[in-house]
């Protein structure tokens, strides 16, 4: 069963802002990206990692980021079984943006620790 995102397609006006935001807006997906990114690559590492976040959630965003292109799972024959994760091309064209906002990010944090 499919399961679809309420707002995924939403974007009356093709507003790249809006697009981007349709594939990685919420509180996680970014974060998971970045972790990956960061060879944060298996789930156990990636809790530990983002401690807040649930496992059900995780796993909710792992499968929309994998859905939407951005992740590749690889399930390794073991035993017992390995998956990692690994950003694809398109994930990886997204790496750019996310560290803008990261220098923004600490960069505004060093300012309102100064006031």
């Amino acid at each position: 069963m499919e399961n679809k995102r309420k707002n995924k397609d939403f974007n009356p006006f093709n507003c790249g802002v809006v697009h981007f935001l349709n594939i990685v807006g919420g509180k996680w997906k970014v974060l998971v990206i970045y972790a990956v990114s960061k060879k944060c690559n298996r789930f156990s590492l990636l809790q530990k990692t983002i401690p807040h976040i649930s496992k059900q959630m995780l796993i909710n965003q792992l499968r929309e980021l994998e859905d939407d292109g951005l992740l590749e799972r690889q399930i390794f024959a073991e035993v017992p079984p390995r998956v990692e994760y690994a950003l694809t091309e398109y994930g990886n064209s997204m790496m750019s943006v996310i560290l803008d906002i990261q220098k923004w990010g600490e960069k505004d944090l060093k300012e309102k620790c100064q006031i």
